[in-house]
């Protein structure tokens, strides 16, 4: 549940298919997708307030709180199964007290790991959960745009259905620098929404993404921002609250 990262020379044989030398190390955590960001990468300007966005699907919202301000969430409709396991979780306060493990500037922030509450500083994280995985529920409306909620994974290798972590997310920061597309088919409107607001599209199709923040996306900019140790997680921990608000 954890994204591993892989060297810079196999970014796009990560991107198109698998390729000799570019193999990836097979470890028990779930990996959500599978990213290296070169030094061409834009640095990130001081947060700004970032007007709401129009969801691309209707549902329950929650709230994730966090020390840098709180993501106001859209949970899907259409994905019901990943949006009644959240609104279960948040609920029963799994999430609260933990932390957002792995956070990578550019790319996205990720979370949901229960063996992140008040774990060390060098405990290796990414492999927790509540014991069970969620069926993929990919739905070609639902895109990894800017504050897209999407579900972290076992790698294809050990999950070739792709079923979903019980409880590991991630949130796309992105950027709107030309990428690979994934394998669906955009609309004009998702074109459009990927030009103006950048996300990660190699990832579509590939992770259910089961809610948006349609508030708060500044938040995710200063999460992205904070300095990171080896393993990408935060030198200070960013910790989580998540309530059920609608």
């Amino acid at each position: 549940m954890r994204l591993t990262s892989i060297s810079i020379g196999c970014i796009l044989a990560v991107f198109l298919t698998s390729a000799s030398g570019c193999e990836q190390k097979k470890t028990e955590t779930d990996s959500a997708p599978q990213v290296a960001l070169t030094e061409t990468q834009p640095t990130m300007t001081e947060p700004q307030s970032t007007p709401a966005l129009t969801p691309m699907g209707n549902g329950p919202k929650v709230k994730i709180k966090t020390k840098f301000g709180d993501m106001t969430v859209v949970l899907f409709d259409e994905t019901p199964k990943h949006r009644d396991n959240f609104l279960k979780l948040a609920r029963e306060n799994y999430y609260d007290s933990l932390i957002f493990h792995r956070v990578i500037k550019g790319f996205m922030v990720q979370g949901g790991d229960p063996n992140s509450r008040g774990a060390a500083p060098t405990q290796q994280l990414g492999a927790g959960g509540p014991g069970y995985t969620i069926d993929a529920e990919f739905n070609n409306k639902f895109v990894h745009i800017k504050g897209a909620l999407a579900a972290a994974r076992q790698g294809d290798a050990v999950n070739p259905a792709k079923k979903s972590s019980g409880s590991q997310f991630y949130i796309v920061q992105g950027n709107a620098t030309p990428q690979p597309m994934g394998q669906i088919p955009y609309t004009d409107d998702q074109k459009k929404m990927y030009a103006e607001r950048g996300g990660a599209s190699f990832l579509d199709g590939a992770y259910t993404v089961f809610g948006q923040v349609i508030e708060g996306l500044d938040v995710i900019d200063q999460i992205a921002a904070q300095p990171t140790r080896p393993g990408d997680r935060p030198v200070q921990d960013i910790v989580m609250a998540v309530d059920v608000i609608e």
